[in-house]
């Protein structure tokens, strides 16, 4: 058995490269791994194809804990921490905070459909996505990607995600099938309904071992919920062989502490930065702070523009994300080539793994701009940019739909999903976006919390 995201010889490449990004020397590190006969490329679906010999395993855990141990680079201009991030952050917001029932259900909404728009191709490259619609005849994307029509020699080439393609091609789709894109969503208004908003990283992270199945979490989810597992308390538990501690899984749990804080991205961001502790540091907490201020604009503003001024303004200004977003946004503002801004942004972020922060939030920011609002143009958009598929679907997605509204959204985008989400968080599977939208409404009403 080859468990993913989590095995130390699968783990020390990815390692390697994730302390070079941050500035770290690790060439000694390299050279022991290749010596012994380690790969040095990090796998690309989270673990090689075959077990590493005893020896080589326990050098991978040794070369993990001299990485862990290294000097923190300087991180005056990336901080991670309320009391620096706060002072940076505006003393005051004009945006209206009154929320109502449908601009919130277009939030769950646009969120299931842009992420079960990019299911099928999650981990397919760009040129394989593009690829599969052209023979389709569904180039440029405009609706659900089907595999009528698909030539075998092309199936065999970019096989479709093997979860997914079951439940969320345009022939099988009923209803929003489970994923961890919304199962983190559900456990974020878990967390609010029964800890209010006092809650703390602590409370968190007993949420993922009380209600997340263990095999529902990927990268630095899975990573962290073995390191509870051990007896590691956040944040030590986004810390310990980590590598992906500056991936994108952060960044997709936070919607909901946005949604019931209309109009503050700061106490949205604050909430984010409780839960993101978990797992991430950093660019990956940065993503965090920024896709739930982008949910508490989203439902109250009236152009994408002062929604991703909203998210801006949370950021650490000189951090590397936020240099990242502000670059992607102007790229994707008054584009009508949507492929030269993607030829751009895989030009500037392509050595990154398909399920890094930056990137994705790159593919997010400039589809946002370029979608100027509309659902379909911004979904459409950002999926079939590639990398990490349906969650970028899903934020974009998600603000789309808060800011057109439930009753705005097409008809062919959200009948699908049949007002069903499926999930193996225990009493969430079957419940319907309206009833999540109206429990989501009445944490974000005055007096609610604490």
């Amino acid at each position: 058995m080859r468990i993913t995201w989590v095995q130390p010889e699968d783990l020390l490449p990815h390692e390697l490269a994730a302390s070079r990004d941050e500035g770290r020397d690790v060439a000694a590190l390299a050279r022991r791994w290749m010596e012994a006969g380690g790969d040095l490329t990090p796998p690309v679906s989270g673990a090689s194809p075959t077990a590493a010999p005893p020896a080589l395993r326990a050098l991978a855990a040794e070369l993990l804990d001299a990485a862990d141990a290294l000097p923190t680079v300087a991180t005056d201009d990336e901080p991670d921490d309320l009391a620096a991030l706060r002072a940076g952050w505006p003393a005051s917001w004009s945006l209206p905070t009154d929320v109502t029932h449908d601009r919130l259900h277009g939030a769950w909404l646009g969120r299931a459909a842009g992420c079960l728009l990019g299911k099928p191709v999650e981990k397919i490259p760009r040129e394989g996505i593009r690829e599969i619609l052209t023979v389709t005849d569904r180039w440029p994307l405009r609706d659900w990607f089907t595999a009528k029509g698909l030539p075998a020699d092309v199936a065999a080439r970019w096989p479709w995600n093997r979860r997914s393609a079951p439940t969320s091609l345009a022939e099988n789709i009923d209803g929003m099938p489970e994923d961890d894109d919304l199962n983190y969503a559900l456990l974020a208004l878990r967390v609010l309904e029964t800890h209010g908003r006092d809650f703390t990283s602590a409370n968190v992270a007993q949420a993922w071992l009380d209600w997340l199945p263990g095999g529902r979490v990927f990268t630095a989810e899975r990573v962290a919920y073995r390191n509870l597992l051990l007896g590691l308390a956040p944040p030590q538990s986004a810390r310990r062989h980590n590598p992906f501690r500056e991936w994108i899984g952060a960044q997709i749990r936070t919607d909901v502490y946005g949604w019931v804080n209309p109009g503050r991205p700061d106490r949205a961001a604050e909430l984010a930065l409780r839960d993101a502790a978990v797992s991430h540091v950093r660019g990956g907490v940065h993503g965090a702070l920024w896709a739930a201020a982008l949910a508490a604009a989203a439902p109250v503003a009236d152009t994408v523009d002062e929604v991703l001024d909203a998210a801006e303004a949370v950021l650490p200004p000189r951090s590397r994300f936020a240099a990242t977003v502000r670059e992607a946004r102007a790229l994707g503002t008054g584009a009508e080539d949507w492929e030269r801004v993607v030829d751009e942004l895989h030009a500037r972020h392509g050595h990154l793994h398909w399920v890094h922060v930056r990137n994705n939030a790159a593919l997010v920011a400039a589809a946002l701009a370029y979608g100027r609002g509309d659902l379909e143009r911004s979904i459409t958009a950002v999926v079939s940019g590639g990398w990490d598929t349906d969650s970028t679907g899903a934020t974009v997605g998600a603000v789309t739909g808060a800011l057109t509204g439930a009753s705005g959204l097409p008809a062919r985008w959200v009948a699908p999903l049949r007002n069903r989400l499926a999930s193996s968080i225990a009493g969430f599977d079957g419940i319907g976006f309206d009833e999540l939208a109206e429990r989501t409404r009445a944490l974000a009403r005055p007096g609610s919390g604490s």
